[in-house]
């Protein structure tokens, strides 16, 4: 079984489109997206620098933007599984078929804007915390009036809130664990999204869903979500609840996925799934950064649906 991931907020680089828009009409699609998602993603994703691709508003669009761009040369049809972290859902619902490629980009433009004015409420932030013990690290993040905003594996707990919350967890970090600040806009997948959170429902509200087509996973819990309509409820509550990576990977390992292509900006999700997959059940990984290794995704593709990898 073959999976396709779509990465999140944080995996952006400087220039990483720039390759992708030497393609046959990836420049008008993505003039036809920036329309649709109010930021100029052609700009971004070529020219804009770290700071700017930083920006909430601008990220998140362009990271659906792009995972969908690179699918679009792919035999997606031999796919068995999509996934993706955060606003990467958004990016595999409509891979899946659950979404119109042009609603994925357009609720990620607003699922951006209302995020980043949900930041600018008051002074939140997240941190990684890494090792430990997980209980005891869990009980450290609540004890500190803070939540657990992201489980992306073992030893990977990012813990998100008011920033006085972490800067005590910061000061006294749980046993055999160290605590990094990460810069971002404010505390997401937290109540203190629920502006957002509400925001995007109105305007989901009038996007039309299909069945999935192929298996989609939840952030949620991990599980495969086969109703369009409750993929996209999952997607607007997800804004507020915590992203259950490591149960998303915990679903691959025990469907037995043999195969795993991560979309651009390629990295991030598969050095998770090394890191957690490790040993004999670990995939075969292709990590699709630009153009040239199209040809050994597709050779992946073919393999794994040819039942020899």
């Amino acid at each position: 079984m073959l999976a396709v991931l779509c990465p999140g907020q944080g995996s952006q680089k400087p220039g990483f489109l720039t390759p992708w828009l030497e393609l046959p009409g990836a420049e008008a699609r993505l003039r036809h997206w920036s329309a649709l998602a109010g930021v100029d993603l052609v700009h971004l994703g070529a020219d804009a620098d770290a700071d700017e691709i930083r920006d909430t508003a601008r990220t998140q669009p362009l990271l659906v933007a792009a995972a969908l761009l690179a699918a679009e040369h792919l035999p997606m049809q031999d796919v068995a599984l999509t996934a993706g972290h955060s606003v990467g859902e958004l990016g595999a619902a409509a891979l899946a078929g659950a979404l119109p490629a042009d609603a994925a980009i357009t609720l990620a433009g607003v699922r951006g804007r209302e995020m980043a004015a949900a930041c600018a409420l008051e002074p939140t932030g997240m941190a990684a915390v890494l090792g430990g013990d997980p209980d005891e690290v869990l009980a450290a993040i609540e004890g500190h009036g803070l939540h657990a905003a992201n489980r992306n594996g073992t030893g990977q707990v990012v813990a998100a809130g008011a920033v006085a919350g972490l800067e005590k967890l910061t000061a006294e970090p749980p046993a055999q664990a160290r605590v990094i600040r990460l810069q971002v806009a404010g505390a997401f997948h937290t109540p203190y999204m629920a502006p957002a959170e509400a925001a995007l429902a109105t305007v989901a509200a009038d996007v039309t869903t299909a069945d999935p087509t192929r298996i989609l996973l939840s952030n949620l819990d991990g599980t495969a979500v086969r109703q369009g309509a409750e993929m996209l409820q999952r997607l607007v509550r997800q804004v507020t609840a915590p992203v259950r990576w490591d149960l998303c990977m915990a679903t691959l390992a025990d469907l037995g996925v043999t195969g795993v292509i991560e979309l651009p900006p390629a990295g991030t999700l598969a050095g998770l799934v090394k890191r957690e997959l490790k040993g004999p059940g670990l995939p075969e990984i292709v990590t699709l950064n630009t153009p040239d290794k199209l040809p050994a995704a597709r050779d992946l593709i073919a393999r794994v649906a040819g039942g020899q990898a």
